[in-house]
C-alpha cells in the first residue's frame, strides 16, 4: 500500500527557514515523481517544487526557485524541501504528492498526481 507523510511544518517569523519531509513507501520502482504543493483556504492548490526521483531532476515555481531547494535522500524514496527567506505568503497547508511516471511541469500544473499525504501546515508571521 502507498503511503506518504509528510513532517516538518511549523510556525516562524518572516525570513526563517523550514525543511519539510515527505517519506514515500509502497512504490516498486526508484523513479518516481514526487513534489510539494501548497494550498490556503479558498484558493487553489499550487504546486511549488517536484523532483524526478530517478536522475534527481527537479522543477520550481517562480516564486520559490531562489528560496526553496527540493532533494532527495540517497537511495531512499524521501524527498525534502528546504525553505529559506519565508514570507507571510509562503503560509499555507504543504502536501507531498508522487506518480509513477516522468516529472513535468505540465504535470505539476494539473495536479497529475495518484497519492497525496495528509499536508503539514507552515505559518509565517510578519
Amino acid at each position: 500500500q502507498v503511503q506518504l507523510v509528510e513532517s516538518g511544518g511549523d510556525s516562524v517569523q518572516a525570513g526563517g527557514s523550514l525543511r519539510l519531509s515527505c517519506a514515500a513507501s509502497g512504490y516498486t520502482t526508484t523513479k518516481i515523481c514526487m513534489g510539494w504543493f501548497r494550498q490556503t483556504p479558498g484558493k487553489k492548490r499550487e504546486g511549488v517544487a517536484a523532483i524526478y526521483t530517478g536522475p534527481g531532476l527537479t522543477y520550481y515555481d517562480n516564486s520559490v526557485k531562489d528560496r526553496f531547494t527540493i532533494s532527495q535522500e540517497n537511495g531512499k524514496l524521501t524527498v525534502y524541501l528546504q525553505m529559506n527567506d519565508l514570507k507571510p505568503e509562503d503560509t499555507a497547508m504543504y502536501y507531498c504528492a508522487a506518480v509513477t511516471d516522468l516529472c513535468s511541469w505540465y504535470r505539476i500544473e494539473r495536479l497529475d498526481f495518484d497519492d497525496w499525504g495528509q499536508g503539514t501546515q507552515v505559518t509565517v508571521s510578519s
